[in-house]
């Protein structure tokens, strides 16, 4: 059951549907970036989100492979997207994520991965 929250998570995400990730995200929600960055609120992340999918309006994850050990998992796959939907903007590459369910909902989404590409295409 829980894995299938991850995949339904990535969908919504994939979808930009910014009520459907709220409504699977925890109200102490945790979303860790690439770079580390932290921030620990549903309320602050559904705001995040739809300014994220302003910048990238296709972002997308595809998950290939999804590990649970518990409550915990571990998602391999790609992410991808086009910057503000400008054509030889867009970027894919290797993402995997650490995800922690509770309640049957996600309570952390941690990325991992090199994020250089999409900076370099805000920037040129």
């Amino acid at each position: 059951m829980s894995k299938t929250l991850v995949h339904d998570f990535a969908k919504a995400i994939s979808s930009q549907n910014v009520a459907a990730i709220y409504r699977l995200m925890t109200s102490d929600h945790t979303f860790i970036d690439a770079l580390g960055n932290e921030i620990s609120s549903a309320e602050v992340m559904k705001t995040g989100w739809a300014g994220y999918f302003e910048m990238f309006p296709d972002y997308h994850i595809e998950l290939v492979d999804v590990f649970e050990n518990g409550n915990m998992f571990a998602a391999f796959g790609f992410a991808g997207g086009t910057y503000k939907g400008i054509k030889g903007k867009s970027w894919r590459l290797p993402a995997a994520w650490k995800v922690i369910v509770e309640n049957n909902k996600i309570k952390l989404w941690q990325v991992y991965a090199d994020t250089k590409m999409p900076f370099e295409l805000m920037h040129s």
